[in-house]
């Protein structure tokens, strides 16, 4: 007796599955029996309450009339004009909170493993950054003052300017 390699019983398996649905496409509806099946003699006879024969659509209520409203032409639609009138105030849970990623940031990031690989690494870092009292690793962007040109090079652009006709330069002070 021969034993199925694990691919061969897959294919197997995959064949017989289509088939099976290809079959029941195909099939003429069913018909489903009916739902209050006849008792027994010996039983119907015991029980003395009809059998309600209506079905349950038709004691559905319905509402009324639903009419839109256009807005008026002079407001404009605001989609977040409804604000959750309840503020919630942050807590210990809240600052380590942060949302899970979605498939598509997991896809991108290498999956689950790879995120959670980062993440340790992260932490390990951060971790030795605090122990050897070095500065954090992500800091804030200090802006430096626009430079300014001195007496010398602002009389040598005007007069570049003025040789090419005009260039756009700002008015002397």
């Amino acid at each position: 007796m021969a034993v199925a390699r694990r691919g061969t019983q897959g294919a197997l398996l995959a064949s017989l599955l289509l088939t099976g649905i290809a079959q029941a496409q195909q099939a003429a509806p069913v018909t489903l029996p009916d739902p209050a099946p006849a008792p027994p003699a010996d039983v119907a006879a015991a029980t003395t309450a009809p059998v309600s024969t209506t079905l349950p659509q038709d004691n559905v209520t319905t509402l009324g009339e639903v009419r839109a409203l256009k807005p008026e032409d002079d407001q404009p639609l605001d989609l977040y004009r409804f604000k959750n009138p309840l503020k919630a105030e942050n807590n210990r849970f809240s600052r380590n909170w942060s949302e899970p990623p979605s498939p598509e940031q997991v896809s991108m990031a290498g999956g689950y493993i790879m995120m959670g690989v980062v993440k340790g690494v992260m932490a390990a870092a951060k971790g030795v950054n605090k122990l050897t009292g070095g500065p954090d690793q992500i800091q804030s962007a200090i802006a430096r003052p626009p430079p300014e040109l001195s007496a010398e090079q602002q009389r040598r652009a005007l007069q570049f300017c003025a040789q090419q006709d005009g260039c756009g330069a700002p008015p002397q002070k």
